[in-house]
């Protein structure tokens, strides 16, 4: 005897289950496009971070060629390249970024970046122009400064400087660029005060010692400044003074320096003996 009721439950049964797996499958598929994302992000990040410049470059070239309308993928390409050393192919990447209908003012700050990079100070400065003056971050200002720099705009340069320097809690490296602009000025007082200022932040940055010790040369002050280095350090930054007092014709001292600095390096410092080997030899002669 047949039971049409039971066939309709079955079926009925079988439709639920069917739709139910389907919707299962789906969910799954979700999740693992989900996942995919995060670990496709992930590799991003380390790609721009911690991964090999060119090696860099080349997963970013893949993946743009193959998603040619995510501008994230432009922006890694451009950033890669900045890496490896090659901002001339830079620029034409972030050029396609700020073409781009998702780019960022945030994307015209980097293209000027690049091209100040390229040594294109005039094109890097019309891009600057064109960003909105309510765009205001540390990347755009320090490029700002950089530009006024170029024009000898020194009045702007330390007004851009000082904004980027109080846009940013590591402001070291900003510092350091002030005190080079104060230095190439002929103010070597004004740029000694910055080079302090940015050892204050980051002790380390061995660039800041050296301009510091060249700031003070400018000044025949022919000590070394009472900040942290190394025992090669010390030895290099008694070097980078002995030139200076060389150079400003102050050949005595230059000499005393260099000796002390052969004497402090930990290895046989062979520049600095050059150097005193050569001043010996014009002496003589």
């Amino acid at each position: 005897m047949r039971h049409p009721g039971l066939v309709v439950l079955f079926l009925g049964s079988a439709v639920v289950l069917s739709a139910c797996q389907k919707n299962s499958d789906a969910q799954v598929q979700r999740a693992l496009k989900d996942v995919n994302v995060i670990d496709e992000s992930n590799l991003n990040d380390l790609m721009l971070t911690v991964g090999d410049p060119n090696e860099a470059v080349a997963y970013f070239t893949r993946a743009s060629q193959q998603n040619p309308d995510r501008v994230d993928l432009l922006r890694g390409l451009a950033k890669s390249l900045i890496r490896a050393q090659k901002p001339t192919e830079a620029v034409s990447v972030w050029r396609k970024v700020v073409a781009h209908k998702d780019a960022t003012a945030e994307d015209r700050v980097m293209l000027a970046d690049a091209l100040i990079r390229s040594n294109q100070w005039a094109e890097a400065k019309a891009e600057l122009n064109s960003i909105p003056p309510t765009h205001e971050t540390f990347d755009r200002y320090r490029l700002e400064a950089m530009v006024a720099d170029a024009d000898k705009n020194w009045k702007k340069a330390d007004s851009f400087y000082e904004i980027a320097a109080g846009l940013t809690t590591k402001p070291a490296g900003v510092m350091n660029n002030w005190g080079f602009s104060k230095l190439t000025r002929g103010d070597s007082a004004g740029a000694e005060k910055l080079f302090i200022q940015a050892l204050t932040y980051d002790p380390s940055l061995f660039i800041a010692k050296n301009n510091l010790v060249l700031a003070r040369a400018a000044q025949r002050k022919y000590d070394l400044p009472v900040v942290q280095m190394t025992q090669t350090e010390r030895a290099e930054l008694l070097y980078s003074m002995a030139l200076a007092a060389i150079k400003q014709g102050d050949i005595t001292v230059g000499k005393g320096l260099l000796q002390q600095a052969i004497d402090t390096h930990p290895q046989y410092f062979e520049a600095a003996a050059r150097s005193l080997a050569a001043l010996d030899s014009n002496v003589r002669t």
